[in-house]
């Protein structure tokens, strides 16, 4: 694995209503946009949105299907450089991440992994999330 390489897209995964629902009560975010149809219809999306940090949640996912695993040895999630969430994910919507190496830098035991993940929704224009990770991989 090298910068430049890229992984996916992944598979497409379905946001429901419930998988919000069950992310909200995770979490204890409640905010009418996620859960409040009603509300939410009369609001500025039309209908309830994901939040950003369930669609967030999803590369771990699509990362695994998608890019291939540490050799011998395991990979963690080491943290996010940078986030942002252009486009909001209606509920019921379908979505996808593709994968870019960034930089692979050794430390001792395995090496540093950055990539550039960028969600999409189906039919959609805009990238839903595209996030900076940092993933190391250990020997």
């Amino acid at each position: 694995m090298g910068p430049g390489d890229e992984f996916g897209p992944s598979s497409w995964v379905e946001v429901s209503q419930s998988r919000i629902d069950e992310f909200a009560e995770a979490t204890g975010d409640h905010q009418w946009i996620h859960v409040d149809r009603e509300q939410a219809a009369a609001g500025p999306f039309g209908t309830t949105i994901a939040h950003g940090y369930l669609t967030l949640s999803l590369l771990s996912a699509m990362s695994f299907e998608v890019v291939p695993a540490a050799e011998g040895g395991m990979a963690v999630n080491y943290g996010l450089n940078r986030v942002r969430f252009p486009a909001p994910v209606p509920a019921g919507s379908r979505v996808r991440a593709t994968f870019r190496v960034d930089a692979v830098d050794d430390f001792d035991g395995g090496s540093q992994v950055t990539m550039m993940a960028t969600v999409e929704r189906e039919g959609g224009s805009k990238p839903v999330c595209v996030a900076e990770l940092v993933f190391r991989r250990y020997r």
